[in-house]
C-alpha cells in the first residue's frame, strides 16, 4: 500500500494487487471518513485490512469499467460494507449483470464523497463506458490511459477509434494533473499529464487513422513491458 495523493480535503491510498499488476485505490475524504474503492480486485481481504487499519468505511464502490480483472472483490466487499456501486450507464448496458441498486452516471457527473467532489469523465474506447475520475488534481484512468500507454481496444466492446477521442479529451486536462493508472505496466507508477503528452506515444498522434493502425496492429510488436517514455 502507497499513499500518492495527499491533501487537506482528501488522500488516496494504491494497492498493487493480483496477476495483472492491478492498481486499487482507496479515495479518503479527511473530514467524514468516507471511503471509495475503485475497481476492488483479486484479494478484497487486503483491501479490507487496509479500511480497517485507519477506521474507515467503506461508503462507494467505483467502476473505471466491468472487465472481471476489475470487479471479481465486488461482492466481498459488499458483503462488509453497505456501499454503494457507481457506475455509467453504456458499461452497465455493456456489462449486462443484474446489479442491486447501482447508482448510474453520465459523463460530467459529481459523485459527492463527503465533502470531496469526484467528476465522472466518460472516456470510451476500452469498453463503451469507460470512465475516468478526476479529483481535483488528480485523475485515476482506468484502462483508458496508462502511464506511457493506453488499454487495448481489441477485446469485446473495444473501439480504437473512439479511444483516440478520449486520449484526445484527456489532452485537455491541466498539465499538472497526476495519473492514477488502473495497471502497473511501466518504468513508474505515476505521472503527470504533461508528461504523458511528450512521453505517451498514444498522444503524440494527429491522425485518427494512424493511431487506430498503431493500437491495433504495430504497438504489440514493438513495445515490451515496463514501458519508458517515448518522445514526440
Amino acid at each position: 500500500m502507497s499513499r500518492v495523493a495527499d491533501t487537506d480535503s482528501y488522500y488516496i491510498d494504491a494497492q498493487e494487487l493480483g496477476p495483472m499488476e492491478n492498481f486499487i485505490y482507496l479515495i479518503t475524504d479527511r473530514e467524514t471518513g468516507r471511503t471509495a474503492v475503485v475497481d476492488p480486485a483479486w484479494d478484497a481481504p487486503a483491501i479490507l485490512q487496509r479500511v480497517k487499519e485507519q477506521g474507515l468505511t467503506i461508503s462507494d464502490i467505483l467502476l473505471t469499467h466491468s472487465h472481471h480483472d476489475h470487479i471479481n472483490g465486488i461482492e466481498a466487499i459488499l458483503a462488509r460494507h453497505d456501499a454503494q456501486l457507481h457506475l455509467l450507464k453504456p458499461e452497465a448496458e455493456f456489462w449486462g449483470q443484474q446489479l442491486a441498486r447501482p447508482s448510474l452516471h453520465h459523463g460530467s457527473d459529481i459523485i459527492q464523497l463527503g465533502k470531496t467532489e469526484i467528476k465522472v469523465l466518460h472516456t470510451p474506447g476500452h469498453t463503451p463506458g469507460s470512465t475516468c475520475y478526476h479529483i481535483h488534481d488528480h485523475l485515476i484512468t482506468g484502462d483508458t490511459m496508462f502511464v506511457w500507454g493506453c488499454g487495448r481496444c481489441d477485446l469485446a466492446g473495444g473501439d480504437p477509434e473512439i479511444m483516440y477521442d478520449s486520449l484526445k479529451k484527456l489532452a485537455k486536462i491541466p498539465a499538472e494533473t497526476v495519473i492514477l493508472p488502473g495497471h502497473n505496466y511501466a518504468d513508474r507508477a505515476t505521472s503527470n499529464m504533461g508528461e504523458q503528452l511528450e512521453g505517451n506515444p498514444f498522444m503524440h498522434f494527429d491522425n485518427k487513422n494512424e493511431f487506430v493502425e498503431y493500437r491495433m496492429h504495430l504497438h504489440d510488436r514493438i513495445r515490451e513491458e515496463p514501458y519508458h517514455a517515448e518522445p514526440r
